[in-house]
């Protein structure tokens, strides 16, 4: 079976004809074949242009034992296989030949049987669409990234000083980098995302840029090239840009406000200019099923040790499970928007997540609340961080994990976030992170040596 093609008669579609022929139009000479692994590192294969009939209708073949989370050695032959909607020229050139391009074609992974790799993070993602889909909606997600542009030393390795000293929304001078988040603007429109808005975020050197919202598989699609362009613009300005959650210390980190929305054969099922806040019953049982799966899928949202270094009180970043209409202290909140724009706003995702399996467990936790008929309860209007434990007990209000390893705790007791990953993504990530927080556990930090050293 291990030559089998992954289509039956072996043709092109006309859409992937019509990749072939833009590959021509263009000069492309080498395509970038892209996916990611289970922590949502963004891995590519170089191929010839000439091979790019090949990739679509046999695929190309990779080690998959060599990839994070992937197979063992013994099951190690997996192809890449193209889809053709993710065809996009990419705007500079790393040869310095005006001549000829490089483009880029985001891949799903079939096994030697030809099948869907289960253990895909884009699989995942499509899997629990399709079953969003069964239940007759399209999911819509508009992400808010945020990242920090700090300056390179002499040797061009990363420092945490930060680019310019802005403050939010400030201008230049002070915000010496809107040069720079224009041309990261330009290059992602040449890409062929629509940029909504761009500002500089609270602290010094970070930054946010808003695309429109897409439907989900394409916004997990567009963060992952939207990281790889802001880093890539950054280089080229001798900055290094990062996605990391908290880089330093006391200042704010890094969210990804994650905008969500479901559409169904009327229009946004979300969408009821009758009530208060223009929300439906049926947003309101997703967002149950948010506020009720929040602990577990906060290890896949929130994924690495230093994503609950941003996840503390008194930095804009919500710890507590409840939902409001304008307090940003609620890990849901409700912009005021109607008709085909009613939404609500998840906040506490990071940009350091997998795109695809963060994007999963959110529609999965929701579509579990709509069909269990989950209540997320009244919204609290007041500033929860200033609640002492009594209060949010009476209020009835949870808190996210303190840590990756609680979180992994609540990922494995949850059923449903476990479900839509499917046993092998979720037994991989719980295994990847227990082990990196069983090792953050052993090491000693710099404050613990400036604490403890000479006192005792």
């Amino acid at each position: 079976m291990t030559g089998e093609n992954p289509k039956p008669d072996g043709g092109l579609t006309a859409e992937e004809q019509a990749v072939l022929d833009e590959i021509e139009e263009e000069n492309v000479d080498f395509l970038r074949l892209q996916f990611t692994d289970i922590l949502g590192v963004v891995k590519n294969v170089s191929v010839p242009a000439h091979q790019a009939e090949k990739a679509f209708t046999e695929g190309i073949y990779f080690d998959g034992s060599s990839i994070e989370g992937f197979v063992r050695i013994q099951e190690s032959d997996m192809r890449l296989v193209p889809d053709p909607e993710t065809f996009a020229v990419l705007p500079w050139r790393s040869n310095g030949d005006d001549d000829s391009a490089a483009a880029r074609l985001i891949c799903d992974i079939v096994d030697t049987d030809g099948e869907p790799f289960v253990g895909g993070p884009r699989q995942v993602l499509k899997s629990v669409l399709a079953r969003a889909e069964e239940m007759g909606y399209s999911v819509s997600i508009g992400p808010e990234p945020e990242f920090f542009l700090f300056k390179t030393d002499d040797d061009g390795n990363a420092t945490t000083i930060p680019h310019d000293n802005g403050g939010y929304f400030d201008l230049a001078p002070k915000d010496l980098a809107s040069d720079v988040r224009k041309e990261i603007i330009f290059t992602l429109e040449e890409m062929g995302f629509e940029i909504e808005a761009s500002h500089h975020e609270v602290a010094e050197g970070q930054h946010e840029i808003n695309f429109k919202y897409a439907d989900a598989l394409t916004t997990a699609d567009n963060i992952a090239t939207f990281r790889a362009v802001v880093r890539a613009v950054a280089a080229q300005h001798d900055l290094h840009a990062t996605f990391m959650p908290k880089p330093i210390a006391e200042i704010n980190g890094s969210g990804m406000h994650s905008h969500i929305s479901l559409f169904d054969e009327d229009g946004n099922a979300f969408a009821d200019d009758d009530d208060e806040f223009n929300l439906s019953e049926t947003a309101y049982q997703f967002m149950g099923g948010i506020l009720n799966h929040a602990p577990a899928f906060t290890a896949v949202t929130n994924p690495t040790v230093n994503s609950y270094k941003r996840l503390v009180p008194g930095y804009e970043a919500p710890i507590y499970v409840a939902w409001s209409d304008t307090n940003r202290s609620a890990l849901v909140r409700v912009p005021d928007a109607a008709g085909v724009s009613a939404r609500f706003e998840v906040r506490s995702p990071d940009p350091s997540c997998n795109p695809y399996l963060g994007m999963a467990s959110l529609i999965a936790a929701g579509l579990d609340g709509i069909e269990n008929d989950a209540d997320p309860g009244d919204p609290v209007r007041e500033d929860i961080y200033e609640f002492d434990d009594a209060k949010r007990e009476e209020y009835g209000i949870d808190t996210l994990p303190p840590n990756l390893g609680a979180a992994v705790d609540a990922l494995e007791d949850d059923d449903v976030i476990q479900d839509a990953l499917g046993p092998h993504v979720s037994e991989k990530f719980a295994e990847a992170k227990s082990q990196e927080f069983s090792e953050y556990l052993t090491q000693v930090s710099q404050w613990e040596e400036d604490r403890y050293l000479e006192t005792f």
